[in-house]
């Protein structure tokens, strides 16, 4: 019993962080965050670029795997889920943010590596977002199955028979309100919880998940046009065959990280 409860206080400290105080902001604030994502994209382009890159290549890997196993009627909703799991990717752009506001520069194997500041805390976090992820691609999956049966359609007849039909109107529907349930919740947890951990290497990811939670609660009309934002680049990213992710990943990665610096203070930095 003994050795169990000092493996749980190692992958759970139990003497958290020092309680974090959220800030209110103003509706549209999200664009400051945007701005000054912009401005550290272009500080640091090599590394925002070969994380868009990454994540293109990554998206074209799993757009061939579905072509290869007969599942490309799929690729909507993983595409979808770039939109929960993307947070926990994007770790070495807010460590380029983190350094730039100490007046330190960045490179591609530091920005790789910054999950080791607090590694078995963010690896949790990866962890949550990955169960989220597997959680949508089964209910996605199940939707489908249950409007369209065993025979979906072809991948000529895909965004025919799912979009411009009258009688898949309640799929789209129904499929939308589950999909953009799952999103907001992996928002919750994760759009201040992931830099938090990073930026404190002694907060763990229980106390991370609850300041992120407060802080949507308490700017839930920022933090809800936030969401509506991230969720428009990644679109605008995924819809010009995953080449345009190679600007609108970083740009919301660091942008991100200015979020949480807007919303989050502690006792120590006042």
């Amino acid at each position: 019993m003994a050795a169990e409860q000092e493996l749980v206080a190692e992958v759970v400290p139990v003497y958290a962080s020092a309680p974090a105080a959220i800030r209110k902001i103003e509706l549209d604030r999200p664009w400051q965050w945007l701005l000054k994502g912009w401005q550290d994209l272009r500080r640091s382009p090599q590394v925002g670029v070969t994380y868009g890159l990454l994540a293109a290549i990554t998206g074209y890997a799993l757009t061939l795997g579905l072509v290869w196993a007969d599942l490309l009627y799929l690729v909507l909703p993983l595409t979808a889920g770039f939109l929960i799991i993307g947070p926990i990717l994007t770790v070495g752009l807010y460590e380029v943010s983190r350094r730039a506001e100490l007046g330190q520069t960045t490179t591609v194997a530091q920005a790789l590596a910054a999950f080791r500041r607090n590694g078995s805390q963010i690896a949790l976090m990866g962890v949550a977002l990955m169960l989220l992820m597997f959680a949508w691609a089964r209910i996605a999956a199940l939707i489908f199955f249950l409007y369209f049966g065993l025979q979906p359609p072809s991948f000529e007849n895909l965004v025919a028979s799912t979009f411009l039909q009258a009688d898949t109107l309640p799929f789209l529907v129904f499929g939308t309100l589950v999909g953009g349930g799952m999103a907001l919740l992996a928002f919750s947890i994760s759009v201040v919880s992931i830099p938090l951990l990073l930026d404190r290497p002694d907060a763990n990811v229980i106390d991370a998940i609850a300041t992120s939670f407060r802080a949507v609660q308490t700017n839930f009309a920022p933090m809800l046009f936030w969401a509506v934002l991230i969720a428009g680049f990644t679109a605008a990213g995924l819809a010009t065959l995953y080449l345009g992710l190679i600007v609108t990943l970083p740009l919301i990665g660091h942008a991100t990280w200015h979020a949480y610096r807007d919303l989050v203070s502690f006792p120590a930095d006042s």
